[in-house]
């Protein structure tokens, strides 16, 4: 199904074909006590759009510091972070802001939607944010619904929605403005398995229906073993399973 397509607004213009994700040797590292913790050392990643990714590892061994250093939600202490062929540590903090709003989406464990809002309304939210008009975000939105096969709850809260069908509406307010890159910390470890493979599936469908890259950090191995590649973190760096 094709869905309207958002008009990009990129932060700084991205060269043609260029990855959606590249780690250059990120290092990450915060203060123990008179010592620092070395999380990430020297970790190296390249996402290509339609490319969908799992990341395994323990608790503790660095996910979510990966998954924030790549969505310039946490600088690295070194090494490069490119989004779209672009270097994230060439911009400001309003140009990292930028581009975190209009190339990045986050799907959390948690749905995290506005409870006062409909479905409908969440998945226009971020499309207002970035200036959109109320009649072209509500297209877009009702489009991805359908997509989600949640056409039919759009008027509903989330506390009217099932945990499944609040896990797909945040995957859509994710991709709302079209996003190069959608980064998504266990979307599935809140759901039953059947529920779980059911909002995976429909994950991994709009990842190739629109050609934008995804990083999943799962426990869920069933759902590894169906993305692309899989890779884990050890000793600070990203190593393909």
């Amino acid at each position: 199904m094709a869905m309207q397509a958002v008009e990009r607004e990129t932060a700084v213009p991205a060269p043609a074909g260029a990855p959606a994700l590249v780690l250059s040797g990120v290092e990450r590292r915060y203060p123990e006590g008179s010592r620092f913790l070395e999380v990430l050392r020297g970790a190296d990643l390249v996402l290509r759009p339609g490319e969908v990714v799992a990341l395994i590892a323990p608790s503790g061994a660095g996910k979510s510091t990966l998954l924030h250093v790549a969505g310039l939600l946490e600088r690295p202490d070194g090494g490069e972070v490119i989004v779209g062929g672009v270097s994230a540590g060439k911009l400001d903090d309003k140009g990292r802001t930028r581009m975190r709003r209009l190339e990045i989406g986050f799907v959390y464990q948690f749905h995290h939607l506005l409870p006062e809002f409909t479905a409908l309304e969440n998945i226009m939210m971020p499309q207002l944010i970035r200036g959109l008009d109320r009649a072209t975000a509500a297209k877009r939105a009702l489009e991805l619904l359908d997509y989600m096969k949640l056409g039919e709850r759009a008027t509903h809260r989330p506390t009217e929605l099932s945990g499944g069908e609040q896990q797909r509406v945040a995957i859509a307010r994710a991709v709302a403005n079209a996003p190069r890159l959608l980064l998504a910390d266990e979307p599935t470890g809140n759901l039953d398995p059947k529920t779980a493979h059911y909002v995976f599936d429909a994950l991994s469908a709009l990842v190739r229906a629109s050609g934008l890259a995804a990083l999943i950090a799962t426990h869920n191995m069933d759902l590894a073993a169906r993305m692309d590649r899989r890779i884990t973190l050890g000793d600070g760096k990203i190593v393909e399973m």
